[in-house]
């Protein structure tokens, strides 16, 4: 019997401690950028995305996946200490798409207490004439 309170709080105190754990925690100033409306000529559109890690530890993106292969992701791979910002470059290109309304997200895995996130582009690209 004291074998299993034993190892009930031994249990009870290595959750504490775990969850005590500071953790980097990723903030996005805006997690949805509009491109408005654009021209088939000028198909390819960038945004940025900046980030500020707000928590106590170094953060890390692990990784940035886009919804498609017209959007291509570029991100800072160095750890972000505690209060610095960094930056996630989005690239669309409608070359060969059809014009129109398009919304494409990016996933954002990270080391943070929030380990995903999704940023979002959108715009309407309008038919050159």
């Amino acid at each position: 019997m004291k074998r299993i309170i034993f190892m009930a709080v031994m249990l009870v105190c290595g959750m504490t401690f775990a969850s005590a754990q500071k953790k980097a925690e990723i903030r996005f100033d805006k997690t949805t950028h509009n491109f408005g409306k654009f021209s088939e000529k000028n198909a390819r559109q960038t945004c940025t995305f900046t980030f500020t890690n707000v928590g106590d530890e170094p953060l890390v993106i692990n990784q940035a996946v886009a919804s498609c292969g017209c959007t291509v992701p570029q991100y800072t791979k160095e750890p972000i200490k505690p209060g610095q910002k960094g930056e996630l470059k989005v690239t669309y290109n409608g070359e060969g798409k059809f014009p129109g309304h398009f919304k494409k997200s990016i996933t954002i895995r990270t080391n943070g207490v929030v380990e995903m996130t999704r940023l979002y582009i959108e715009g309407d690209m309008e038919e050159s004439k």
